[in-house]
C-alpha cells in the first residue's frame, strides 16, 4: 500500500466516527470535553454553529452519531452523545449566549431571498444568510416557526419553550416572517423581486390506508401527522378509550404515547414488520413500552370493522417474514386465523409523502416519476436556477439533523448564486492539527479510558406524565452525572500521529497497545496487509494508517478501526515518533473564504 495521505483532512475526519456520521458534522468530542469542564455555554455554541438547534436535538435527534461511537467497539453502549447535547442546552448561561450569536441589524447587501416553509432547513438557511446582509422573507402556514418540530413532536418530548427559544435566536436576526400564510403558487413567488427562493416545506402529507371500511369509518380514523398537529394546536383534546396505532416509525410512537395522555386507556401499536425491523428508534420503542403500550408485530391490516355505522375495531392477517438469498424480506401469511382488535379510534402512521400542489407544472421545475423535484444532491439547486430545495422537500422524509445539514449547503449555494459565482465552488472545511503534549507525561486532555457503563437518563414518574401531555418525560442529566458520562468519551479527535523519520523500530508501541492495533510488517497490497496484522483488520469501512518505508524495509500499520486513542503508544515511544494531536474539523458555512473548485 502507498503511505497514508494524512494531509487530506477527510482522513482524520473519518477517524472521528461520531462527527463523521453526523450529517452536520458537529465536533462531538470537543463539546463533550467542554461539558466535562463545566463550560456549558461554550459547549452549546460549538453545537449551535453546526446543528443550529442543540436544545431541540438534545431531546429529539435520531442520533446517527451514537451507533458510530467508538465505545461500541469496546462495550455495548455508546456515549450518550445526544443527551449530553441537551446538558449543554439546559445548563448554558442564557445571557452569555447572546455574546456568541450574531446580533442584527446587519449591513444589507441588496439581495432578497424567499424562504417557503418555517422548518429546520429554512431556519438554517436564514441563520447562515442573515449575517451576510441578505433580506430574508420566511413564509409558513403555521402561526409560528419550527415546522415539523412544532407540529409533529409532542410537548412531552420537546417543551414548546425550548423550541421557541432556539427558533427565536434565528428570527431575532431580522427575519421578515409571514406566518399564517400558505404559499399557493410558486409562479407568483417567482414573479416577485426575489433573487432566490428556498423551498423547505417538508413532507406534509401522511400516507393513507385504503382497505375495506376506510371510507365508512372515516370519522374515527385519523392520519397520524395531521392528528399530532391538531393536538399541538389544541384543536383536538381527547381520543377514544381504545386506540390502535398503525405503523412502526417514530411518528407511530409519538401517536401512541400522545393517545395515552389524551384519554386512551387501551392503546396498542400494530405493525406489519418484525419488531427488530421497525423504523422507530430503539429508545422510542422502549419509551412506548415503558408507558404500557404493547407493540404487536407481524400483523397486516385487512379491514376496518363497523357496527351500526360506527368503528368497532380492525381485522389483521398474521404474517411471518421470509428472506431470500439477497436478504430481501417478504411477508408470508402464516395460515393462522385472522385477528380482531377492538378500537374506538385508529391513527394511521405508516409513512409520509411529499406534496407540491402549489408548484405549477410547466413553469420550469422538473419532477421525477415519484413526483419529487429534480434537485442537485450537492448544490440543492433545482431546474430553475434561482430555486433551491432542502430538507424533506428535497429528497423525501429524513430527520431534523439532515434537514439542518442540507440547509447549510443550500445557503452556501444561494450565496454563491447571488454573487454570480459557480455553485461548484464548494467550501473547504476549516481544519487544524496541533499537539496536545504539555510535558513528558502530561496531555491537555484526559486520556484515561474509563470503564463506566452508560449512565441512564432519569425519567419523571409516569403516574404524573401520563396525566399531562405537556409534562416532559426525560429529566436530563444533572451536572455530576453529565460529568461521569462525558468521561466515557474516548476523545477520538485526538489523533495518533506517526513520524516515520523518528522511529527506531523498537516495537515498544506495538507491545503496549491494549487493542493490538499496531503492527510492524513488510508492506503488501491492502487485502494481504489487512490479514498480516497482529489482529486482522476486517472492517474495510475504516482505513489503515500506513507509514513510509522504515530502515529495515518494514512499514508501521495501524488499524484505525479498533484504536481507542488512549495515548499509550505516544507515552511509551522513546523518540516521540508518536504524538497525540488534536484534530479540529469545522464544516464551512455560507460566506466562508476557504473556497475550492
Amino acid at each position: 500500500m502507498e503511505p497514508t495521505n494524512t494531509a487530506d483532512p477527510e482522513y482524520y475526519h473519518k477517524v472521528v466516527d461520531c462527527q463523521y456520521a453526523c450529517p452536520a458534522h458537529t465536533p462531538v468530542p470537543e463539546y463533550i470535553r467542554l461539558i466535562a469542564a463545566q463550560k456549558y455555554t461554550e459547549a452549546y455554541i460549538v453545537n449551535w454553529e453546526s446543528n443550529v438547534f442543540p436544545g431541540v436535538l438534545g431531546r429529539t435527534c435520531d442520533r446517527p452519531c451514537e451507533p458510530a461511537c467508538r465505545r461500541v467497539r469496546v462495550e455495548t453502549e455508546p456515549v450518550a452523545i445526544c443527551r449530553l447535547k441537551r446538558v449543554a442546552a439546559d445548563m448554558k448561561e442564557m445571557d452569555a449566549v447572546a455574546d456568541y450569536i450574531p446580533q442584527g441589524p446587519f449591513p444589507q447587501n441588496g439581495k432578497k431571498i424567499a424562504l417557503i416553509g418555517g422548518g429546520p432547513a429554512s431556519l438554517t438557511v436564514a441563520r447562515d444568510l442573515a449575517p451576510l446582509g441578505y433580506e430574508l422573507h420566511l413564509y409558513d402556514e403555521q402561526p409560528a416557526g419550527g415546522g415539523m418540530m412544532l407540529t409533529q413532536i409532542p410537548s412531552f418530548r420537546l417543551p414548546i419553550t425550548v423550541l421557541q427559544e432556539e427558533v427565536g435566536y434565528i428570527l431575532n436576526m431580522g427575519i421578515h416572517t409571514q406566518f399564517n400564510h400558505y404559499v399557493d403558487s410558486l409562479k407568483e413567488m417567482l414573479e416577485k423581486d426575489y433573487d432566490a427562493v428556498f423551498v423547505g416545506t417538508g413532507a406534509p402529507r401522511g400516507r393513507n390506508l385504503e382497505v375495506p371500511g376506510r371510507d365508512e369509518a372515516t370519522k374515527n380514523i385519523h392520519i397520524g401527522i395531521d392528528w399530532l398537529q391538531s393536538v399541538a394546536f389544541e384543536h383536538v383534546t381527547k381520543i377514544g378509550r381504545k386506540v390502535i396505532v398503525l405503523g412502526g416509525g417514530n411518528t407511530a410512537m409519538d401517536c401512541c404515547r400522545t393517545s395515552r395522555r389524551m384519554g386512551g386507556d387501551e392503546v396498542k401499536v400494530v405493525v406489519r414488520s418484525p419488531f427488530d425491523e421497525m423504523k422507530a428508534s430503539p429508545w422510542e420503542k422502549e419509551d412506548a413500552q415503558h408507558e404500557d403500550i404493547p407493540i404487536i408485530d407481524n400483523h397486516v391490516p385487512k379491514s376496518f370493522e363497523l357496527k351500526d355505522g360506527k368503528l368497532i375495531g380492525m381485522i389483521f392477517e398474521k404474517v411471518s417474514p421470509v428472506y431470500d438469498d439477497n436478504g430481501k424480506r417478504k411477508l408470508v401469511p402464516t395460515g393462522e386465523p385472522d385477528v380482531f382488535f377492538e378500537a374506538d379510534d385508529v391513527l394511521i402512521a405508516i409513512g409520509q409523502e411529499n406534496s407540491f400542489p402549489w408548484i405549477e407544472r410547466g413553469i420550469g421545475i422538473e419532477f421525477d416519476k415519484w413526483e419529487m423535484p429534480s434537485v442537485d444532491k450537492v448544490t440543492y439547486q433545482s431546474s430553475i436556477p434561482k430555486v433551491f430545495f432542502g430538507g424533506d422537500s428535497a429528497f423525501g422524509p429524513t430527520n431534523i439533523i439532515t434537514a439542518v445539514a442540507q440547509g447549510h449547503q443550500a445557503a452556501v449555494s444561494i450565496d454563491l448564486f447571488c454573487k454570480g459565482e459557480p455553485l461548484a465552488n464548494r467550501l473547504h472545511p476549516a481544519t487544524n492539527l496541533i499537539s496536545t503534549k504539555m510535558g513528558i507525561h502530561e496531555w491537555s486532555y484526559d486520556s484515561v479510558v474509563t470503564i463506566d457503563e452508560r449512565f441512564k437518563v432519569p425519567h419523571a414518574d409516569k403516574k404524573i406524565t401520563l396525566k399531562d401531555r405537556k409534562v416532559e418525560v426525560e429529566l436530563g442529566y444533572e451536572a455530576a452525572m453529565a460529568f461521569k458520562e462525558a468521561e466515557r468519551c474516548l476523545n477520538c479527535d485526538v489523533q495518533t500521529v506517526f513520524e516515520t523519520s523518528r522511529c527506531i523500530e523498537c516495537d515498544a508501541c506495538m507491545d503496549v497497545c491494549p487493542t493490538q492495533c499496531i503492527t510492524f510488517t513488510i508492506n503488501a497490497d491492502e487485502d494481504e496487509l489487512r490479514m498480516k496484522l497482529i489482529v486482522p483488520a476486517m472492517n474495510r469501512t475504516q482505513d489503515l494508517l500506513v507509514s513510509d518505508l522504515l530502515p529495515t524495509g518494514r512499514v508501521m500499520v495501524k488499524d484505525e478501526d479498533v484504536c481507542v486513542h488512549c495515548g499509550l503508544c505516544a507515552e511509551r515511544c522513546p523518540t516521540a515518533a508518536w504524538d497525540m494531536q488534536l484534530f479540529s474539523y469545522y464544516t464551512a458555512n455560507a460566506g466562508s473564504q476557504n473556497v475550492h473548485a
